[in-house]
């Protein structure tokens, strides 16, 4: 990665996350444009990006950067509603970050291809990649149905003990990283996530009043993991 890129990305986070307390940001979101915090803010922005850079020929493109910041800031600002502010929150970072790599690719020479469209490993690990997803989730699902304990909630209904989806997406996350490690040829760290995922279901094993309710989990995690790695070597297998 070109060091300017990495430079100007930095002087995002320092700006955004390091040199931007929370109070700022309440009374941004209080007094909008007419606060003094939302001006001290993109100063900063801007005086850390001539620091970082430090190259008198990236004045004007630090000025366009710092005045992109600006800009995307307020809008931020004058739209976000309560309701909206995490989605107001990833957008502002997506296009912030957008807006920081096309400034840098309009002055370096690097230039971006979609030779990887034409790449056979690309299309092989995306499409394992979206099987490990939902269409697992739901093929586990469907095989442990019978075994569904009668006390037990399924996780997209409502429920005070437990988050909507939460064992969904924490099994899709347990199969990313799996598919990670074996890619990356890291087969311990699976050891590793297993143990991890068994400390927090300690509470469950020791319960026996949850016996039913630890099978059921233990099956899931295993045929979780078992898919995972399957899918995983099996891709490896291909690409080498």
């Amino acid at each position: 990665m070109d060091i300017l890129l990495i430079k100007l990305l930095i002087s995002h986070l320092l700006g955004d996350f390091f040199f931007q307390f929370d109070s700022w940001v309440k009374e941004k979101e209080i007094k909008k444009l007419r606060s003094p915090k939302f001006y001290l803010h993109i100063l900063i922005h801007g005086l850390l990006i001539l620091i970082l850079v430090w190259n008198s020929n990236f004045i004007l493109e630090a000025l366009i950067l710092t005045f992109l910041h600006a800009i995307i800031d307020a809008i931020k600002l004058l739209f976000q509603k309560e309701k909206t502010r995490r989605m107001w929150f990833f957008t502002d970072q997506i296009v912030h970050i957008l807006s920081i790599i096309a400034v840098w690719y309009s002055v370096t020479d690097v230039r971006f291809t979609f030779d990887f469209l034409d790449n056979t490993h690309f299309w092989v690990c995306l499409a394992t990649i979206l099987t490990l997803t939902f269409p697992t989730s739901i093929l586990i699902k469907v095989l442990i149905a019978k075994w569904t304990p009668t006390t037990y909630t399924p996780s997209n209904s409502p429920d005070e003990t437990s988050l909507q989806s939460a064992g969904k997406f924490i099994g899709i996350m347990e199969r990313l990283l799996i598919f990670t490690f074996i890619y990356t040829n890291h087969f311990e760290a699976i050891g590793f996530l297993l143990a991890a995922k068994s400390i927090f279901r300690f509470g469950d094993l020791k319960d026996g009043k949850e016996l039913k309710l630890t099978e059921y989990v233990l099956i899931g995690t295993l045929l979780s993991f078992g898919i995972a790695i399957v899918l995983s070597l099996s891709v490896k297998a291909i690409i080498n």
